[in-house]
Formats: structure tokens, C-alpha cells, sequence
């Protein structure tokens, strides 16, 4: 007992000055990082410039949540004057505002519109979902159009800033090459367990170990309460701005990170009480986003991560907006007006439980994945292979699903903003996405950006080898969404396990949130064909001059589309038109490009 005397001094000293001890060493802390922090500025300030960020967006949190907890009141008995004399004038404020901003937004559409005419098409496909929406809404009279304006003004400023301004481009590009960075180090244990042979040749091991790492990493963010901290900032911005309740926006807000089964586990305790309306925009939410482990999957397939992660955020306010233009709120919530709602931080005990229980249960979704891609390729090849022989018996040769789908959804496909040359195999791909699922859309549209950048002919005979990058990126944004047949039984399943008294009302409003899953995606894909920059090729001239012409790439094949656009032969005689005529060089770079391409000028 002596023995114990000292130890059960100093835990009786802790207990009682914790506080004291708790502030000394955050302030040590505090002071290692600020010394760590301005040594690495110091160094080299470039690179450490990504640090710099993140600590002012920590440092700007943890200084507003200071000032919330000791000004905040003071603050708003300040302000209550001019908050009173800001409602007696809102009436008629707000009509003015609205009249500004519409007028600024065409007078920007007719700027930017002018360069690129195309992209009217786009907006006039985005108008065209809105007003189908509308018109398919469970009770017109009640739409909220704060919460549809305002969702859909949210989406339109972030993919103004994320596709139009440098920073916004700069941020999500970095954002996502820090991400295919950081998914890479899943090579290092499935390398280890599967070598190398099988990482690099076969699909499973190369794409599915990701999931796998990711499922892990997202486990231990919600133990340390990262993404709980997260979540509820992305929530209170939608909801002061929308007017929608906690618990529907938290859904919402959770689904940019995790699936449409994991995204109601947030506000689990809630479900029972929440209105129609409210499981209509958590089920809409679900099926407008993809999850974080499958972003992963995807980014490994070659599409371009910043796109998926724009698709995602974006996808959060518009799949509000749309939610209740579609099925409007007519019941009371027992949830309007409160602040906000608890988040669990789950039942791990400590870290590495936490990592070991999200990467066992990544296991079941990667099974999932594998057994749905077997049976959906191999379905799809019998579909197929049943269309041939049924085409074949009244003449019509190559009859197969993708085919019938590039026909009934080309004109979505154009309206979206695709060239209507890419429309067939963007509504293939449209198709596959809404009927099968999006994993196989993804994995063809992978190829299609491959054969572009490998700098293959686009045409192949009468077949499209590759789409242009245009509608790259709508249908990237198109094909971002759980929002397919499959993912009906998905959602119910997991919905009803969780409220076994409300499986009818699941069921009620299924198909509705499916629906407007299905045009949120679509209706992002259009803002993208709005706000697409087309890539600069450069100085054709320069890149033959430096290049060695040994194989092709997308910047080849312009270029030497180009050169051939330019050159004339009349009676055996070369010549070439514009810049290219005043190359010396041209001629012998029209051989070289001869190799790759046909043209008729190689003929000479």
C-alpha cells in the first residue's frame, strides 16, 4: 500500500488540476507546431504553402468557435437594432436583390455565351430538368422556393469557382492529385499480399484494394470525430441558406463523403419522427452522390479526380433543392427550427479498433462490387447477345442494349451539352449508368479517355473510338450519382433495417427520390457543359519541333489535324495555308503524321 502511495498521489494531483495540465500541454503543443511551422515556411515557402492553408482554415475555425462561445451573445444583442430594421426592410429588399442578381446572370450568360455558343444548349437543358421536375412535384402549391433557389445558386457558385476561377481550379486539382497520391499507397499492402504480378494485370487487385484502404481511413476520421466536425459545418451552411431542418441537411451533408446506406446512420435516432418529405430528401441524397471508397475505385480507373470531387460537393445543395421541388413539405417537422442534432462517434475503444473495423467492413461492399460486376457484365453480354439474334432475324445487324440506349437517350445526352456527334456514347453511357450501374460506365468511360489521350483516330470505320473533353467532363458529372435500379434495394434494405415501423413509407417515395437522383446528377452535368473551359492545344510548330514522333497523344493528333486541315495538293503539288506555310519543316512533318493518321493529302 506504501508502495502505491506516490502513484495514487499523482493521479489524485491529475484529476484535481486537469484542467491546468490540459491547457499546459496544448500550449506546448501549440508552440512545437508554430516553431515546426514557421521553420517550414522559412525553408522553402512554396512548398510549404498547402500547410499554410490548412492552418489558416484550422486557425479561422478554432478562432470563430472561441469568439461564438464568449462574444457570440454580446454580438447579437449589439446587432438586435439593425437586425430589426433589416426585417422591416426585407420585404422589399429581397425583390431587389433577386432583380440584381438575375440581371447580372444574363448579363454574364450573354458575355460568356458569346465566345462559345454551344454551351446555351446546356442551359437550356438545365432549364428543361428544373420545369420536368416541377412538373412531376407531389404538391405544387407548397414548393419552397427559397430552398430551390438558393440550392441551386449554391451549386451554380461552387462550379462557377471550381471550373471558371484559377483558385478554385488550382484548389480542386491539388485537392485531387493529393488524393490518386494518397490512394496510392494502397500498392504497398495488397502488393505485399497479392505481388506485384496480380496488382498490375488484374482488375480486382489493382482497383478493389483501394476501397479497401479508404473504407479504413474514413473509420478512423469519424472515431477521431474529423468527419462528424465536417459534416456538421457543410450542414449549417446548407441549412441557414435553404431553410431545410437539421436532420434532412445532415443526410444530405453526409453523403458527399459516404454512401446512401451510411449517410441515414447519422441521424438514425431521428428517422422514426421525420416527415415524408424529410425521408424523400435523405433518399434523394443518397442517390445524387457516390461514396468516398468508390471515388477511390474510380480515380484509379484514370477519371479525373478533381471532377469527381466538384461532382460530389456540388451534388449536395442541388440534391436539396431538388428533393423539395419534388416532394415539398406538408407536414410539421418535429425538427424545424433546431439548431442542429447529436452525432455518435461509434463504438470503437481506440484507433486501431476503429482502423481494423473499417477496413472488415469494406469487405462486404468489395464482395458486392465483384459479384455485381460479374453478374451485370455477363447479364449485359446475354442482353446483347439476345438483341443480335432477334435484329438478325428482321435484318438489323448489331442490335445490342447500348445501342438501343444511344438512341432513346441522345437527346439528353445533347442537352446536357454534348456535341451531337459524342451524344450516342454519352447516352450509351448514360444508359449503362441508369440500368446497370455506374461502376461499368465509369470503367467504359475510362477507356474512352484513354484511347483520347493515347491520341487514337476518332474514328474507327463507323465506330467513335473516344469522345472530346467536353463531354468528358459532363459525363463524369452525369454518371457521379448512386441514382440506378439497383441501388432501389439498397437504399430500402438498408432504410427499412433501420426503421422496421416505416418500410411502407420507404417504399412510398422510392422511386420519386430515384427520379430526382437521376436529374440532379444530370442537371450538374449541365452546369458543367455551361462553365467548360476548352484546353488550349499551344503552338502546334513547337510541340513538332520538340517531339520526337516515336508514339502518339491526344496534343499529336490535334496537331496533325491541324497541319492536315492546312495542306492543299493540287496536281501532285504540296502546299500549306497559314502559319504552316512559312515552316520549312511542314512537309516533312505531314510524313510523319502520315504514319499514324490517314488524310487524303498523304496520298501525295
Amino acid at each position: 500500500r506504501k508502495a502505491l502511495q506516490p502513484a495514487s498521489k499523482a493521479k489524485h494531483f491529475c484529476k484535481a488540476h486537469a484542467k491546468v495540465l490540459r491547457t499546459v500541454v496544448l500550449g506546448l503543443l501549440g508552440v512545437a507546431y508554430l516553431c515546426y511551422f514557421i521553420a517550414a515556411c522559412y525553408l522553402n515557402f512554396q512548398r510549404a504553402l498547402a500547410l499554410v492553408v490548412i492552418t489558416a482554415v484550422v486557425v479561422f475555425f478554432i478562432c470563430w468557435e472561441i469568439f461564438q462561445k464568449h462574444c457570440g451573445a454580446k454580438v447579437l444583442l449589439l446587432l438586435r437594432p439593425v437586425g430589426k430594421c433589416f426585417q422591416k426592410c426585407w420585404p422589399w429588399l429581397k425583390w431587389l436583390l433577386w432583380v440584381a442578381l438575375l440581371a447580372g446572370l444574363i448579363v454574364w450568360l450573354v458575355l460568356d455565351t458569346g465566345r462559345n455558343p454551344e454551351q446555351l444548349i446546356s442551359l437550356g437543358g438545365f432549364c428543361f430538368l428544373v420545369l420536368f421536375l416541377f412538373a412531376c412535384s407531389k404538391h405544387h402549391g407548397a414548393v419552397s422556393w427559397r430552398a430551390v433557389f438558393w440550392g441551386l445558386g449554391l451549386e451554380f457558385l461552387l462550379g462557377l469557382f471550381v471550373l471558371r476561377t484559377t483558385p478554385g481550379t488550382q484548389a480542386f486539382q491539388w485537392l485531387g492529385d493529393q488524393v490518386q497520391y494518397f490512394l496510392g499507397y494502397t500498392k504497398a499492402g495488397s502488393s505485399f499480399v497479392f505481388g506485384n504480378t496480380l496488382i498490375e494485370e488484374v482488375f480486382a487487385f489493382q482497383t478493389l484494394p483501394i476501397i479497401v484502404f479508404f473504407s479504413c481511413v474514413m473509420s478512423i476520421l469519424y472515431y477521431l470525430g474529423a468527419m462528424q466536425w465536417l459534416i456538421l459545418k457543410i450542414s449549417w451552411l446548407l441549412q441557414i441558406s435553404m431553410g431545410t431542418t437539421a436532420t434532412e441537411t445532415l443526410s444530405v451533408a453526409g453523403n458527399i463523403f459516404v454512401g446512401q446506406t451510411e449517410a441515414p446512420l447519422l441521424i438514425r435516432p431521428y428517422l422514426p419522427d421525420m416527415t415524408l418529405s424529410e425521408i424523400h430528401a435523405v433518399m434523394t441524397g443518397g442517390f445524387s452522390t457516390i461514396a468516398g471508397s468508390v471515388m477511390g475505385a474510380y480515380i484509379s480507373f484514370g477519371i479525373d479526380a478533381a471532377s469527381l470531387i466538384a461532382a460530389s460537393v456540388m451534388a449536395a445543395p442541388c440534391a436539396l433543392a431538388m428533393a423539395k421541388l419534388v416532394y415539398p413539405e406538408v407536414e410539421e417537422s418535429k425538427f424545424k427550427g433546431k439548431a442542429s442534432v447529436r452525432l455518435s462517434r461509434g463504438e470503437e475503444q481506440n484507433i486501431l479498433e476503429a482502423a481494423s473495423s473499417g477496413a472488415a467492413a469494406s469487405v462486404g461492399l468489395v464482395a458486392n462490387i465483384a459479384a455485381n460486376l460479374i453478374a451485370f457484365l455477363a447479364v449485359l453480354e446475354f442482353i446483347n447477345a439476345a438483341l443480335r439474334w432477334f435484329g438478325d432475324m428482321v435484318d438489323i445487324e448489331g442490335l445490342t442494349f447500348q445501342v438501343i440506349c444511344s438512341y432513346v437517350l441522345m437527346p439528353v445526352a445533347f442537352l446536357m451539352g454534348a456535341d451531337w456527334a459524342d451524344s450516342p456514347l454519352v447516352a450509351e453511357l448514360l444508359g449503362i449508368k441508369i440500368f446497370l450501374n455506374e461502376f461499368v460506365a465509369y470503367q467504359q468511360l475510362a477507356t474512352y479517355k484513354k484511347n483520347r489521350l493515347m491520341g487514337l483516330e476518332e474514328w474507327d470505320g463507323s465506330r467513335k473510338q473516344w469522345i472530346s473533353e467536353r463531354a468528358e467532363s459532363i459525363t463524369t458529372f452525369a454518371l457521379c450519382g448512386f441514382a440506378n435500379l439497383s441501388s432501389i434495394g439498397i437504399t430500402l434494405g438498408g432504410l427499412s433495417s433501420m426503421v422496421p415501423q416505416r418500410k411502407g413509407d420507404f417504399a412510398t417515395v422510392v422511386l420519386r427520390a430515384l427520379l430526382t437522383g437521376m436529374c440532379v446528377s444530370m442537371l450538374n452535368a449541365c452546369l458543367a457543359g455551361l462553365l467548360h473551359v476548352p484546353t488550349e492545344v499551344g503552338d502546334c510548330a513547337t510541340f513538332f519541333s520538340t517531339t520526337n514522333f516515336n508514339s502518339t497523344s491526344y496534343t499529336m493528333y490535334t496537331c496533325c489535324k491541324q497541319l492536315f486541315a492546312s495542306s492543299v495538293l493540287q496536281n501532285g503539288t504540296l502546299s500549306f495555308t497559314g502559319s504552316w506555310a512559312e515552316q520549312a519543316q511542314s512537309g516533312q512533318w505531314l510524313k510523319e503524321c502520315c504514319v499514324y493518321y490517314n488524310h487524303t493529302s498523304c496520298a501525295g
